[in-house]
């Protein structure tokens, strides 16, 4: 995503590969989860493999064989088109991540990431890549929330014990302890910037975070959106709530019979309802200045004015 002057945000910020180093001294001190950040919705979704067994809905998964299932999956769940490097350079810096092993898959630890179907690329060499990243760009702090854990029942402990080791020899010293109120200054001053955030219920080691709570409209109407987005802003502002939160932007389909009313559309596909929907949800989030949302997530997440609208957002700070 290419920055125009008249995206520019007050706070000066030019380049959003670098944005929170070029934050103003005053939002330097401030909790991350008073910060507006832009995060991706299903954010590996632009890498999923049409020839992939399908890894939801349940309901579909014996349907495998009819060859325009998978293809309406596709058409139906990649809700972003860059890749992580492209979304970390345009801003992004919360990445939803639903993590899966593939059945039948000969080697027993090796995992991916899914939405509908599964992605080609595996979970381990992601990570790698953003870590690369990571080491490169010391002042952005990126959130990294892995969740759903899909296929893992037949040998959870195996698995999440070798994915949270794998994690924590990965990212070392860069991942930012849970017992912290982490603020740009301070994970500057320890060097870190990788939060881990792990939607998985047990013991949670020092350098893992609990499930962030993420809220969105369900629904592929934007007013519902808005206005249930809005009723969540007025309470968690309200109790004052302490942690990081998602305001979710992002459409969702039905789960019933009523979502054949967008996916059998024979030229229609979810990129072009987001893309239509958008400029609306932003014109919305543009409106947040008192009830200000934390962290921000959107289907195509690098299209648009989306991750400058976010960014602006601190300029109330």
């Amino acid at each position: 995503m290419q920055t125009s002057a008249k995206n520019k945000v007050k706070s000066g910020v030019t380049r959003y590969s670098d944005w929170m180093s070029e934050l103003p001294p005053a939002l330097h001190d401030i909790p991350l989860f008073n910060l507006a950040i832009p995060g991706s919705h299903d954010s590996m979704s632009y890498d999923l493999d049409i020839s992939s067994p399908i890894a939801e809905p349940e309901s579909l998964k014996r349907f495998s064989w009819v060859c325009c299932v998978p293809c309406l999956l596709l058409k139906w769940g990649a809700t972003q088109e860059e890749t992580i490097i492209k979304q970390l350079d345009a801003g992004v810096r919360y990445f939803d991540l639903r993590v899966a092993r593939k059945p039948d898959d000969a080697n027993p630890t090796r995992l991916y990431f899914y939405h509908g179907l599964y992605t080609r690329t595996d979970v381990e060499s992601i990570l790698k890549v953003i870590n690369d990243w990571a080491e490169r760009h010391p002042k952005e702090v990126i959130i990294l929330a892995l969740s759903h854990f899909l296929g893992f029942d037949e040998n959870p402990k195996e698995l999440h014990n070798h994915l949270v080791n794998f994690i924590k020899n990965l990212f070392g010293t860069k991942v930012v302890q849970r017992e912290v109120t982490p603020t740009l200054r301070s994970c500057w001053d320890q060097g870190t910037n990788v939060i881990i955030s792990y939607d998985y219920k047990g013991e949670y080691p020092p350098h893992l975070w609990s499930k962030i709570r993420y809220y969105y409209g369900n629904s592929m109407d934007c007013t519902e959106i808005e206005s249930k987005l809005s009723q969540t802003l007025k309470i968690r502002n309200h109790l004052s709530s302490n942690g990081f939160f998602v305001c979710g932007l992002n459409l969702t389909l039905p789960e019933n019979i009523w979502i054949l009313k967008y996916i059998l559309r024979p030229c229609d596909n979810f990129v072009s309802a987001v893309r239509s929907s958008l400029p609306k949800l932003l014109s919305w989030l543009e409106q947040q200045t008192s009830e200000k949302p934390n962290i921000v997530a959107s289907d195509l997440a690098t299209n648009e004015d989306f991750i400058s609208t976010v960014i602006q957002l601190n300029d109330t700070a």
